[in-house]
């Protein structure tokens, strides 16, 4: 899986209408990517920081989570594949949102 993220990493030499425009277009970009990743993830569940703040409280749908696809190892384990974004997750740790999606990725 590769996420990609876009940084807002702006020329200011340009004045504020390029600003503006490049913020506009890293908007538009960004929402572009959310909707292609929508279409091939399933939301399973959600991570939020705890109230005290030392630990990650992780809550998972029971029902989505029995629909998921497993995989196994070569010693018979059985395993769910979930992903959490880093740069949601680390937002999350930050404080800057208070929660973010767990998912699968569908092929």
């Amino acid at each position: 899986m590769c996420l990609i993220t876009f940084e807002q990493n702006f020329d200011y030499c340009c004045g504020a209408v390029g600003v503006k425009m490049a913020k506009e277009n890293k908007i538009e970009k960004n929402s572009e990517n959310e909707m292609i990743e929508d279409n091939r993830s399933v939301l399973v569940g959600y991570v939020r920081k705890s109230n005290a703040g030392g630990a990650l409280k992780v809550s998972i749908n029971s029902d989505a989570f029995s629909d998921c696809s497993t995989y196994v190892t070569s010693d018979g384990q059985t395993y769910v594949p979930l992903v959490v974004s880093l740069n949601a997750l680390s937002k999350v740790l930050q404080g800057e949102r208070a929660v973010t999606t767990i998912s699968q990725m569908q092929d």
